[in-house]
């Protein structure tokens, strides 16, 4: 099926299911799903209900849409990304975005959490993205190569200010009281595999401030359909540069910063949600 009519055939099914018509879609990185707490009179759609709809692989955590409001405006929160590293391919990863851009939605936050490559950042911080830098996409893995469909956005779209400067100037404002402001640029590694202290050194070198496993692909393809995107990071570990360290990853630890931080990104999304314009 093509990529417009499986978009829409999934669109058409969440339209007789539910009765929003999100204006923000939300996309909640992994240990901070907590922000569908905030999401008034909620609706769930599991991906496995809709018709031709791919599913995310995550063992006890199906991929879901929750539809309802914050901040007194329609929303639908992505819960489970489908990931690359899952085997699934590019256009496919993309589908959730298209949907809820044909759903309506004029506005995609993107929640994630990432490695902390600045030596200035650190553990628990929360920054907001400017930029990105994206290796898959320079080498031909890219979400808008193939069959160029007009309703998708442009053939050669450009990508000068990506991360909406109104909504990060926004996010600056609201979190003047809930925690320091940061900003930087994303790295984007494909994974599953982490990065080897050489290729931090390396990132670095590049001006790239944190690092993680999902986030511009799904940017590239909300931003060629218009839409304002708005990306925050929280550091749940700092990346090794030294390679002589035999520090492994701490997942569980990495998840626990995730819990202690979530609800503070649950209010900072709930905030600049009630500051955005519906139109």
């Amino acid at each position: 099926m093509a990529v417009y009519q499986q978009a829409m055939c999934a669109t058409d099914y969440l339209r007789s299911k539910v009765h929003y018509r999100p204006v923000v879609g939300i996309i909640s990185g992994s240990g901070l799903d907590n922000i569908t707490d905030l999401v008034e009179n909620p609706r769930m759609v599991r991906y496995n209900d809709i018709p031709g709809f791919p599913d995310s692989e995550v063992i006890g955590n199906e991929g879901k849409f929750i539809f309802g409001e914050i901040g007194g405006k329609h929303v639908v929160v992505v819960q489970r990304r489908l990931r690359t590293y899952e085997g699934h391919d590019y256009s496919v990863m993309s589908t959730p975005i298209r949907v809820i851009r044909l759903l309506g939605a004029k506005y995609l936050f993107v929640t994630t959490t990432a490695g902390g490559l600045s030596p200035q950042f650190k553990v628990g911080d929360l920054v907001v993205l400017k930029d990105h830098v994206d290796f898959s996409s320079l080498v031909g893995h890219n979400p808008l190569i193939g069959s160029h469909d007009p309703r998708f956005g442009d053939r050669f779209p450009a990508f000068l200010g990506t991360y909406d400067r109104l909504l990060r100037d926004l996010a600056a404002k609201s979190m003047r009281e809930l925690a320091e402001i940061l900003e930087g640029v994303y790295f984007h590694i494909a994974g599953p595999a982490h990065e080897t202290p050489a290729t931090a050194r390396m990132l670095q070198l590049l001006g790239c401030d944190v690092m993680g496993m999902s986030l511009t692909q799904e940017v590239l393809v909300a931003k060629n359909q218009n839409m304002k995107v708005f990306a925050l990071c929280l550091i749940t570990n700092k990346v090794t540069t030294d390679s002589n360290s035999i520090d492994n990853h701490n997942h569980a630890a990495e998840l626990q910063v995730a819990k202690t931080k979530a609800p503070l990104v649950g209010r900072l999304i709930e905030r600049i949600i009630l500051n955005t314009s519906a139109e």
